[in-house]
């Protein structure tokens, strides 16, 4: 009987050192590259582990008790950077990289990284990462971020954790999560090196360095030449990255202890003392396929896997120690042997150990566990005089909802003093439409930071920042755009609490303008009504104002939120409302609002918003809305009034979660509700909103207006396929008066 990938070369392990037919890949020895026999010793016995635990992996699959079988056999060379880099230098990792995590614990006391990835392995509760949710390579300990399955979208967040660095410097924030001199360590694969999101991220990261800004880290490029079953061209990564402007390339040899040692060792000198970005091509081989299930000979010949299997950096490993008088075969067979014999006790126990019971415990740490005293004193009333005194006179005046967010921008800049604005246009230009107006002439280009045109750039910075203790705030500049980027909200930011059982989080607030409605710009990408991508990721906070006051108001509440309970918020802030003053005709300044300082008109997370009309108690009828439908609506009240009708309106303004209960409160008295949602039909807010009233409000006439299920055209045909005041008050008297 033919024997699996991984007993093959477990075998071929086991007969070369048996014949001595082990060797290794260079002349270069261990005192050529300062690296001590007992450290060489070290980084062999995690390469070991790492294997062996891959080989059990499988073990455990076959035997249905284990669920994981992705393996980081041949890429074992990745320990000598943990090896190299200090344990405070934070490690976004590949997922073939349990060799450097394995490594980096056994350099810490207490930690027993067989024990707690045979744990993983197993999906106990018990792992010390994710809580049995997934196996993932993190620790908190080891300043490693957990990450899942990642086809290079962890890179944009590397790039940010290490540009984060030297901006809290320039801050001069001290209370920081990594080193001022620190560096990121970045890895991934040749395949992922393809993939937009990589390429963007380093582009970013050459975009910073070409024009000095410190940028200290570490691109690890394993290249084992493959990608599932798709080969990488010979040379590719080389001839792609090796002439990048502001990027160090720095080639090595995987397999081998001494060269790799050699490479990192300069790779790190370059980030830690220049601060300049390194792309270290890591040369390795994929020993089995893709993953467990993954035959690959329906796609290599048995020629080139033998081949690939020569380059084993264990075997490597050991003849070097063996030459070099580290260890003999026999005892480098013994360490192999007891590496072995110690796993396959380990994980009859670690089978035994309690899984997630329900679906409460699976869900526990979508939501951050809340952080006690983290909330921020409010600024002295003499450092908001001196803040705004160019603008005192104004501010007694009422003023449109841009005006009110930029002040409300400035004065949460003041309160936490580790915040930071990011984003296109949003530094001396004040942003497309002056909502970050002043920010940077008054906290300067270090909290008020233009970034380069990449969603991507932008939410991975925030994400970074997030990870080095700051509060990022970034600007989308249209939510369209978002789209480039939604998976640095869904899968980065708002998973990294769920995979880490609430040991890390993302405290952010996205603020993004959007929504339609927009006169005299336009089409589907500056007028998108949809806001479906957020509705659906677990734990994010969805809010949308409709007029200045209550923007102001929650956006500190969204701060906070990010703040205290570390907390992925989104606010969206209609674009059609910014600039309005006027409700009902113009010159009433009905939707203008003298700007509340901090600690006043506050609106707590999934606090709606309910208006009468004005006569009686509104109950004819509740319009439920949010954003440039409360706008609307309550321009059809005062007509609806006029007509005998009252009418209630309810602005939700949380979207995500939407309070329910206070939903069905607000419209227990009335016994008709039209649910009104500028978003489209397929996919708005509109269909949870009917699923809930029809299920929890039984007996009430309910209806919906909402976008036709059409991008938006440009010029007056943008309005046409959207719920409009006349189109309000005809429906409301269609199910008033039949």
């Amino acid at each position: 009987m033919s024997l699996d990938a991984a007993e093959q070369v477990h075998r071929q392990f086991l007969d070369a050192l048996d014949k001595g037919t082990a060797r290794r890949r260079s002349n270069l020895g261990l005192k050529d590259v300062g690296l001590a026999p007992e450290r060489a010793a070290a980084l062999f016995r995690s390469q070991a582990l790492s294997r062996q635990l891959d080989r059990l992996s499988r073990k455990l699959q076959a035997r249905g008790e284990g669920f994981y079988t992705i393996g980081s056999s041949g890429h074992e060379g990745n320990a000598v950077l943990a090896e190299v880099l200090r344990m405070d230098d934070m490690a976004f990792l590949h997922y073939r990289d349990a060799a450097f995590q394995i490594h980096r614990a056994h350099r810490v006391p207490g930690e027993n990284p067989a024990w707690d990835m045979l744990l993983s392995f197993t999906a106990s509760m018990e792992d010390p990462i994710s809580g049995g949710r997934h196996k993932v390579l993190g620790s908190k300990r080891l300043f490693i971020p957990p990450q899942t399955s990642t086809i290079a979208s962890h890179l944009p967040k590397a790039v940010g954790a290490a540009f984060s660095i030297g901006i809290a410097r320039r801050m001069g924030f001290d209370d920081t999560v990594l080193s001022k001199d620190g560096v990121v360590l970045c890895s991934f694969g040749d395949a992922s090196a393809n993939h937009s999101t990589a390429l963007g991220a380093i582009n970013t990261a050459c975009w910073a360095a070409f024009q000095g800004t410190p940028m200290p880290i570490i691109f690890l490029c394993e290249d084992n030449g493959i990608g599932i079953s798709t080969r990488t061209p010979p040379g590719w990564i080389e001839a792609n990255f090796s002439g990048r402007a502001g990027l160090n390339y720095i080639p090595c040899d995987g397999s081998d202890l001494v060269d790799t040692c050699a490479a990192a060792r300069q790779a790190l000198e370059i980030a830690r003392r220049q601060r300049k970005p390194v792309f270290l091509h890591m040369k390795t081989v994929r020993l089995y396929g893709h993953a467990g299930n993954d035959v690959q000979l329906a796609y290599r010949s048995k020629e080139e896997i033998r081949a690939e299997e020569e380059r084993d950096p264990l075997l490597a490993s050991a003849a070097l120690l063996i030459e070099e008088g580290v260890m003999s075969a026999a005892q480098v067979r013994g360490v192999y042997d007891e590496i072995e014999a110690t796993l396959e006790r380990q994980v009859e126990l670690a089978i035994k150990r309690p899984k997630l019971p329900d679906a409460a415990a699976v869900m526990a740490s979508i939501v951050p566990p809340r952080r006690e005293g983290a909330a921020r004193p409010q600024a002295s009333a003499h450092e908001r005089a001196a803040l705004f005194a160019d603008d005192a006179a104004a501010m007694d005046k009422p003023q449109h909802m841009a005006k009110l967010i930029s002040w409300a921008m400035a004065d949460l800049l003041l309160q936490y003093p580790n915040a930071i604005v990011c984003g296109e246009d949003v530094g001396p230009k004040g942003g497309v439409y002056a909502a970050t107006q002043k920010l940077h002439a008054r906290f300067g280009s270090a909290r008020v930071i233009n970034t380069l045109l990449d969603e991507q750039a932008i939410l991975g910075l925030a994400i970074g920042a997030a990870h080095n203790g700051l509060l990022p705030m970034p600007e989308i500049q249209f939510l369209a755009y978002v789209h480039n980027a939604e998976d640095q909200i869904r899968g980065e930011a708002a998973t990294l609490s769920f995979f880490s059982n609430g040991q890390y989080t993302n405290p952010m607030v996205v603020r993004i303008a959007g929504l339609p409605y927009q006169k005299g710009f336009g089409g589907h990408f500056h007028n998108d009504n949809s806001l479906a991508v957020f509705r659906d990721i677990p734990g994010v906070v969805l809010a949308v104002p409709s007029n200045g006051r209550d923007a102001v108001a929650m956006l500190r509440e969204c701060v906070r939120l990010a703040h205290d309970e570390g907390r992925v918020v989104v606010f969206v802030e209609p674009i059609a409302l910014y600039m309005t003053r006027d409700l009902h005709e113009p010159g009433d300044g009905m939707w203008s609002s003298v700007y509340q300082p901090p600690g006043e008109g506050e609106i707590a997370f999934g606090e709606i918003g309910v208006f009468d009309s004005g006569r009686g108690e509104g109950t004819d009828l509740a319009v439920v809305t949010y954003g440039n439908g409360f706008y609307l609506s309550l321009q059809a009240q005062k007509l609806l009034s006029e007509r005998g009708v009252n009418v209630r309106v309810i602005d939700l303004r949380w979207l995500g979660p939407v309070n329910e209960a206070a939903v069905l409160d607000a419209v227990a008295p009335c016994s008709r509700v039209l649910v009104v949602d500028e978003c489209r039909i397929t996919g708005g807010q509109n269909e949870a909103l009917m699923a809930l009233l029809a299920e929890r409000a039984p007996g009430k006439a309910i209806a919906r207006m909402a976008a036709t299920d059409s991008f938006i055209p440009l010029a007056r045909a943008a309005t046409h396929t959207l719920p409009s005041r006349d189109g309000i008050v005809v429906k409301v008297l269609e199910m008033v008066r039949g």
